[in-house]
């Protein structure tokens, strides 16, 4: 039998039928496909595709609203939840129906809603598809209002927040003549305080009524634009020491004396290596400077004269000093024990001075200028002194005064005075007992000691004087 020959144009025929048979086929297919696409489309065109889920709670088939009332209702449950957000200067306290927190229902269920329902053919099959065969589980989103919260947190905030403050220096004729050192400004950390919040949501939104949850708020630092050492050259940067003294039961003139004193040292600067003389800053103390007349020592008698009270400021300044670990180049102690310096201190850390013989000296050894602050309290009679430089590593360490020898007062003496009237009774001098009393001082820097100081004062037993007047 003779098989028939396939000639060429029998393969091209074929492939014509073939062709056009599988573009009819495929054009049949789209358009089923599209059609069915469009009637999906329109069953589903105001509620969610089957298959979409939020935290594995399926919404095929719910409306958007549903959806936001389903997590409405959720916030509902847990709304007497309570936040405590706790700091050093204390606490405050809001419910989460306060500050509206819970699940963000307006998103989550225009997520939901809005799924597969873009503007994008292709993409919107995909994820149909994806979520009616193997679902889709969209991430629960959570939420609060900000501003309900800083609302809640108000109280709280006015004890921390703080703004910075930026430093003033004023330089001429050699001083300081304003001065204010920067400061830090301070806030709650609001982006840390989001986060820690949101990451409590999926406790928080399964938790069981009355549930406490504590915030510890983290506090930000704000840095002032002006720092001290932007302000100057000076190198003046920092607080390097401080003293304080009290002053309590002054009368008022001397009261004025130690405020006006206090003053005169007020922003002087002090040049790298100098030796600074106390006495010499100070200036005239005399009623042509401007001073009243309080009790002195003089020449072991306490007496009225110019300037009393002068020695509390020297007294302030040389705890300054001290604190600061300076090296003290002259220092002397009073005669006897004065009340005023063991206010608010041992025995022993006082300094007295008289223009111009008795002095209370230091060396600058910082290798940068020093400023001298002063701040007189006149509300509590306090009275501060403020070194400011720059920091080079000292540290410093002082003993407990050590007490010895304590002398008690003599007997009260009385003497009569022709200038007072007959009945009335002064006090001149005021009983102190004797004792010897020694401290000191250890200045190390960089592991080493630089400064050793012993720092003695003999102070006398003193007797109390009383005038008593004969005048008729």
């Amino acid at each position: 039998m003779k098989i028939p020959r396939i000639k060429p144009k029998h393969f091209l025929h074929l492939g014509r039928v073939i062709f056009w048979f599988s573009t009819g086929a495929l054009l049949a297919l789209f358009f089923i496909t599209s059609f069915s696409f469009l009637i999906f489309k329109n069953v589903y065109k105001n509620v969610v595709y089957p298959g979409v889920m939020i935290n594995g709670v399926n919404f095929g088939g719910k409306t958007e609203i549903q959806v936001y009332n389903y997590f409405k209702n959720k916030n509902y449950q847990i709304k007497d939840i309570n936040f405590v957000f706790t700091s050093d200067k204390g606490l405050a306290t809001a419910s989460a129906e306060q500050i509206d927190f819970g699940y963000n229902s307006s998103l989550l269920a225009n997520q939901a809603f809005n799924l597969g329902k873009t503007n994008n053919l292709i993409s919107n099959i995909s994820l149909i598809v994806q979520a009616y065969v193997n679902g889709i589980n969209l991430t629960p989103s959570y939420s609060y209002s900000q501003d309900k919260l800083a609302t809640a947190l108000s109280a709280l905030s006015e004890k921390i927040e703080d703004k910075p403050v930026d430093a003033l220096f004023t330089f001429a004729n050699n001083r300081v003549t304003a001065f204010r050192p920067s400061v830090n400004g301070h806030e709650i950390d609001k982006e840390a305080l989001g986060n820690q919040l949101l990451s409590k949501a999926l406790a928080v939104v399964s938790s069981q009524k009355g549930m406490v949850f504590i915030i510890p708020l983290q506090i930000k630092v704000i840095e002032p634009k002006i720092t001290i050492d932007k302000a100057n050259d000076l190198g003046i940067k920092e607080l390097i020491g401080e003293g304080h003294s009290l002053f309590f039961h002054s009368i008022p003139s001397r009261i004025h004396n130690v405020a006006l004193g206090a003053s005169r040292l007020n922003g002087v600067l002090v040049a790298p290596g100098e030796v600074f003389s106390f006495d010499k800053a100070l200036g005239d103390v005399s009623a042509f400077t401007g001073y009243q007349q309080a009790y002195v020592i003089q020449n072991g008698k306490t007496v009225l004269g110019d300037g009393g009270g002068i020695c509390q400021v020297s007294t302030t300044f040389f705890r300054a000093l001290l604190n600061a670990g300076l090296p003290i180049v002259e220092r002397n102690a009073h005669a006897y024990r004065v009340g005023y310096y063991e206010e608010d201190s041992p025995p022993g850390l006082d300094a007295t001075i008289f223009v111009p013989s008795v002095d209370l000296k230091f060396k600058n050894d910082t290798g940068n200028y020093i400023l001298i602050q002063s701040q007189v309290d006149l509300d509590n009679l306090s009275l501060a002194f403020y070194l400011y430089g720059t920091k080079d590593g000292r540290q410093v360490s002082m003993t407990k005064p050590v007490v010895s020898n304590i002398t008690p007062a003599p007997p009260d003496l009385y003497q009569d005075d022709p200038t007072l009237p007959k009945g009335q009774i002064k006090q001149t001098d005021f009983a102190a007992a004797g004792a010897d009393v020694y401290f000191t001082r250890t200045v190390t820097k960089n592991g080493k000691q630089i400064i050793y100081d012993k720092f003695v004062s003999n102070y006398r037993p003193w007797q109390a004087i009383y005038l008593r007047g004969t005048k008729e």
